[in-house]
């Protein structure tokens, strides 16, 4: 199978989303990386590290700014020069734009939300959740160019340590591809990692009682060296922001530790979550469903425990 993945880069460096899709795609076949805008062709090298033969980098004026027609009008072109069997994306607001503008544009097939693919007698698969994430199920496409997106966390970035070859090319750009202007761009100041980077997550829920329970969270996760997460019942009532959200209509995540406080463990937070390498509870209810699925169980006053642990991990440090 040939394919093309879409990779975003800012500030120097290729997403994770994309280097994630990239190491599945090589795993079946034969794997470029496609890498737009400015600064593309400097950044776009790194990808063969992540299993990437070529890379393929256009830096033309019209990408300057991260918005997607002109970024469908680029891989319209790649498309046709190429004939790929597969386009993959890994799930992000630019991307979700650029695959959805890509699937109208060549009347293609696009099958999104995926959190895995492989190959079956010749024909890609894609692994899906359905029914509010309560099962699995397989799909396929129709079309002889398939298009996909990846749920974001869903595939870890994996070093091959190989290289990839850069190949710059040249795109025609419609009229009304260059008719929006982005007026401003600005970033979220935050300190220590996000929750798709961090290799340990404190999460918390309603359990916590009131957003100032965060705080602990907060100094439980800056002693561990993690990020803080929530539910979505926490980002809704606007205890935190909704860029820690984990779960199935947030973020999906895989750390190699996942303390969750005050979390029940319903089936939406849960396929979120369920990934990473070891899940401590600490909740007052016994009954929560979330002990029948953690490595390690607290019952207990999440409020005497998490500041006592924070404690520990502190004189440890």
């Amino acid at each position: 199978m040939k394919s093309l993945v879409f990779l975003e880069h800012y500030h120097g460096e290729l997403e994770r989303g994309g280097l994630g899709v990239l190491g599945k795609a090589s795993s079946l076949g034969e794997a470029a990386g496609v890498v737009l805008g400015e600064g593309a062709v400097a950044v776009a090298a790194s990808a063969g590290a992540f299993g990437a033969t070529k890379v393929y980098a256009c830096d033309a004026p019209e990408l300057a700014t991260p918005l997607p027609q002109a970024r469908v009008d680029a891989l319209a072109t790649l498309v046709e020069e190429s004939s790929p069997d597969a386009v993959l994306f890994g799930a992000s607001v630019l991307s979700a734009d650029v695959a959805s503008g890509l699937a109208a544009r060549l009347d293609a097939g696009l099958n999104w939300d995926l959190t895995d693919l492989a190959e079956r007698d010749g024909e890609l698969v894609g692994t899906r959740p359905a029914l509010g994430d309560t099962v699995i199920v397989d799909v396929g496409w129709k079309d002889s160019l398939k298009l996909g997106m990846i749920r974001s966390g869903a595939l870890d970035p994996v070093e091959s340590g190989g290289t990839a070859e850069v190949e710059t090319f040249e795109s025609s750009f419609s009229d009304f591809s260059t008719l929006a202007t982005l007026v401003e761009q600005t970033q979220e100041e935050s300190s220590g990692p996000s929750i798709e980077d961090a290799d340990i997550i404190v999460a918390g829920g309603r359990g916590l009682g009131s957003p100032e329970g965060f705080t602990m969270l907060e100094e439980l996760a800056a002693a561990l060296g993690g990020a803080v997460g929530a539910t979505r019942a926490v980002v809704d009532a606007g205890w935190y922001p909704y860029s820690t959200q984990v779960g199935q209509t947030g973020k999906t995540v895989s750390p190699r530790l996942y303390i969750a406080c005050g979390i029940s463990g319903a089936i939406q937070h849960k396929v979120g979550m369920q990934g990473s390498g070891t899940i401590v509870a600490i909740n007052k209810d016994p009954n929560a469903p979330i002990f029948d699925f953690c490595d390690i169980g607290v019952v207990g006053d999440l409020h005497q425990v998490v500041p006592k642990l924070t404690e520990l991990v502190r004189a440890r440090g």
